[in-house]
């Protein structure tokens, strides 16, 4: 007998419906067709290949009343929007015994995503691991569902500790399982460049390798002496890209100016401030933290950086890819302060000083973007820097810092994207304080590498994207969070799993459902769900902080890390 509270869905839906307390199942079997409408073949694509590989059923193309009817439905998009869907299985239906009606392509998609967690944990396995004939029972129900934000993202860095290929092929595949929309991948920093631009060869010959990593924080005093690097080729790029619009997810590259970019400096001596220190002496930054060596405010650095992004772009389709990141955060300016080039600059734009040094960056390429139909995405650092040159705008008001279009990741609080969504901009809520997942996730001595305040399983679940008193018209700039995950103490994929998971579950329906506000929120049916969520992540390998603390080999013992006691400031 299922019931409501029995399916462990998650995220959340938004209505389901249970036959009656005694409501019967509908089986998959040998028997059991596709039946995919126009436009849903991707879907049925992926059910064949995720499901069919889990059932060991052969899924072949069929219509009648064992199918698994796939429709892009018109009335679903009007009532829920383009990502909802509705999901009904009864086995009294002379059409079919699965429905699923989305809005989109992409509704259809997350539909299936609820078949494969409705069909049990052993339905997430890459091979049948039940007897063959076992028949695969569905309860009887109606499930009706559509995300609260068209943004649910994950900030992946793969600077600081490069992850292969394969690896970022997966946690797409685990942000699809958690109908996550967003990866924004981390591409370039101090410590690393790690995308192929053919125009610069050294930026990973020289840039995506450094002789070293710093062991634990900063302040620690191991290291790890093996050399660390590694790069994605543009085909590697491609086929990350492809590998997300198959699953619906849009990737947000991030390129960094105009800080973090040690590596492409030590790769490209002219890029950094010649006439401030010896650039030729730099190498690729092998410890933590922000570095001084920053991009000199040159012609040649914009022509520099625009050649990149042209390659970018060709690689990151705007059609799945409209966001691409520029950073412009932790910029220090002591080198621009002593450089008089970077001093002839302020005086040229008019810019006032190194802050607006600093906003003229990022103007530059938010408009070099626009031009070529993309959004600029930034840090809210890029709200800095006082009014553009000029002092006035179109409208005879003083001109804002940001061009129209960009959208502020507000990552220090909340502050940053309150003042962007009250001034017009769109808004990504990520700060610091809730859903860095670098932090760590208890108090204990066992917790590997300890960095930042706690952030449990449950104060993630209670975080809230859109901050109370915030005015309708400025909420309706938040398009949505992310979960950033800062790899400086992850060095494998297991550690990235570790910190990741089962937080970003709980990321996953603050994202996704509808949940009421966070001291309403429901935290011990959300827990009582993750106990099956758990036997999925297990399924799907994830190396996942178990509830109870981390096991042996989770652990970092004598590996310093930076914990901060008491609760974080809610800023």
């Amino acid at each position: 007998m299922t019931h409501e509270t029995d399916l462990a869905l998650i995220p959340l839906p938004l209505r389901t419906e249970c036959r009656g307390d005694a409501p019967g199942y509908v089986a998959l079997d040998e028997r059991t067709t596709l039946d995919a409408g126009p436009g849903t073949h991707g879907t049925a694509r992926w059910l064949r290949t995720a499901l069919g590989a889990a059932t060991g059923l052969p899924l072949a193309d069929g219509t009648g009343p064992h199918a698994i009817r796939l429709r892009i439905a018109a009335d679903v998009e009007r009532e829920l929007g383009p990502e909802g869907y509705r999901l009904s299985t009864d086995g009294s239906l002379a059409e079919a015994a699965v429905v699923i009606e989305g809005g989109s392509a992409a509704g259809v998609f997350w539909g299936a995503q609820t078949l494969r967690q409705l069909l049990g944990p052993q339905a997430h396995r890459r091979a049948r691991v039940v007897p063959a004939g076992h028949a695969w029972d569905l309860p009887m129900v109606t499930i009706t569902d559509a995300p609260r934000f068209r943004w649910r993202g994950l900030m992946l860095d793969v600077a600081r500790h490069f992850m292969p290929k394969d690896d970022v092929l997966r946690q797409l595949d685990l942000m699809a399982a958690h109908k996550l929309n967003v990866l924004h991948l981390h591409l370039t920093d101090d410590q690393g460049w790690r995308i192929e631009i053919r125009r610069h060869p050294r930026l990973t010959e020289v840039g995506s390798w450094r002789a070293r990593s710093k062991w634990g924080h900063r302040a620690s005093p191991l290291w790890n002496e093996t050399p660390h690097g590694g790069h994605y080729t543009q085909d590697d790029i491609r086929e990350i890209v492809a590998h997300a619009a198959d699953r619906h997810i849009s990737v947000v590259p991030e390129i960094d100016v105009p800080g973090h970019s040690q590596a492409a400096i030590a790769a490209y001596p002219e890029l950094g401030n010649t006439d401030v220190i010896d650039t030729t002496a730099l190498s690729v930054w092998d410890t933590w933290g922000v570095s001084p060596n920053v991009l000199a405010p040159t012609d040649t650095v914009l022509r520099f950086y625009e050649g990149v992004l042209e390659e970018v772009l060709d690689l990151f389709p705007a059609e799945v890819s409209p966001f691409v990141h520029i950073g412009g955060d932790e910029c220090p300016k002591d080198q621009w302060k002593a450089s008089p080039t970077a001093q002839s600059r302020i005086r040229e734009l008019g810019v006032g000083d190194e802050d607006g040094l600093q906003a003229w960056f990022v103007r530059h390429f938010a408009r070099w973007l626009a031009d070529r139909g993309r959004r600029l995405v930034g840090w809210d650092e890029i709200l800095e820097g006082g009014p553009a040159p000029g002092g006035l705008g179109a409208d005879g008001g003083e001109a804002r810092v940001l061009p129209e279009g960009a959208v502020v990741s507000s990552w220090r609080g909340y502050a940053g994207g309150i003042t962007a969504a009250e001034a017009g901009h769109d808004v990504v809520m990520c700060p610091e304080q809730h859903v860095y997942l670098d932090h760590r996730q208890a108090p204990g001595a066992d917790e590997p590498m300890p960095i930042g305040h706690v952030r449990t399983l449950a104060d993630v679940y209670r975080f809230e994207p859109v901050p109370p008193g915030l005015a309708p018209e400025a909420a309706a700039h938040v398009l949505g969070t992310q979960a950033n995950v800062w790899t400086e103490v992850m060095e494998n994929r297991d550690r990235v799993d570790y910190q990741t998971y089962p937080r970003l579950a709980a990321l996953a329906e603050v994202a996704w459902s509808r949940l009421p506000a966070p001291d309403h929120r429901d935290l011990a049916g959300f827990e009582r769900r993750m106990d099956t969520h758990y036997l999925r992540l297990d399924a799907l390998g994830v190396a996942y902080r178990p509830p109870t603390g981390p096991r042996p080999w989770q652990r970092r013992p004598g590996v310093l890390g930076r914990p901060l006691e008491g609760p974080p400031p809610n800023v």
